[in-house]
């Protein structure tokens, strides 16, 4: 990944791979000293180590990235073999770190990959939203996707939604323009929203365009980085850097909304 390709104010990222090699040798610090000058267990030992590792993972954004930052001590603590009387139950943590951070049902919907910077810069210049208008990340993440809505409606109203209670937090301390919520995308209201946006995964396409239907008002936008609605043409369909595809639905008339709004 390139410089451009980081996050705005991720400048961490931009010095790749000396996070991971501060976090690693830090790691390392501790797991020798706690031996060393408390007389810890090397489990105990290997514990606070690894615990340095998953808080130093947070200071990179890129989820493959973060990966390797968590990986990287007990991966070479095993290699060296000093790990002997470590019992293999702990290796068990890094996985429950990663299920904490991101758990198996938001991967159902799709896997942690955040939204390029103004990804949707260009799609700003096709939609004119109001002042005010209301804007959804349905599975924000990190909140990439949100800093995507905001630089391309300054004005709007932007809000997240995210199943993990981590990136939850992470996303609301990243995005505090954001009002961010840990909620189920699916079970969540997506009425009054004037644009949702899903970075999702194919197979959960068809289910939103359903659930956009029965709960957005005609007008309103359904837009997807990468991943197309199966069988329904896009209004809009942009090609951006790395040749994804941007593409937007409108909601036509006579949605579920709108239906439900007769019947009243």
């Amino acid at each position: 990944m390139s410089a451009s390709d980081a996050p705005e104010g991720d400048h961490v990222g931009r010095r790749w791979p000396l996070p991971a090699l501060l976090v690693w040798g830090l790691a390392w610090l501790v797991f020798l000293a706690t031996q060393r000058e408390s007389g810890a267990t090397p489990a105990a030992a290997f514990a606070m180590a690894l615990a340095v590792g998953g808080a130093g993972a947070w200071a990179v954004d890129r989820p493959l990235r973060r990966i390797v930052v968590v990986a990287g001590f007990p991966v070479s603590a095993l290699a060296s073999g000093v790990l002997a009387g470590v019992p293999a139950w702990l290796w068990l943590l890094p996985l429950a770190l990663l299920l904490v951070v991101y758990p198996l049902r938001a991967w159902r919907d799709a896997p942690l990959f955040p939204t390029p910077p103004r990804a949707l810069d260009g799609l700003a210049t096709r939609i004119a939203l109001p002042v005010g208008a209301k804007l959804l990340d349905a599975g924000c993440g990190l909140g990439d996707g949100l800093r995507a809505l905001r630089s391309a409606w300054p004005e709007a109203e932007v809000q997240g939604i995210e199943w993990s209670w981590p990136l939850t937090l992470v996303a609301a301390i990243r995005c505090r323009f954001a009002t961010v919520r840990r909620a189920d995308m699916w079970a969540f209201s997506w009425s009054g929203q004037d644009l949702v946006y899903l970075f999702q995964r194919p197979e959960s396409m068809a289910r939103a365009w359903d659930k956009a239907l029965a709960e957005m008002r005609p007008g309103a936008w359904l837009v997807s980085l990468e991943f197309a609605v199966p069988g329904r043409r896009p209004d809009i369909e942009l090609t951006l850097a790395g040749e994804r595809a941007l593409r937007a639905w409108r909601i036509p008339a006579q949605s579920g909304a709108s239906r439900a709004d007769n019947l009243r």
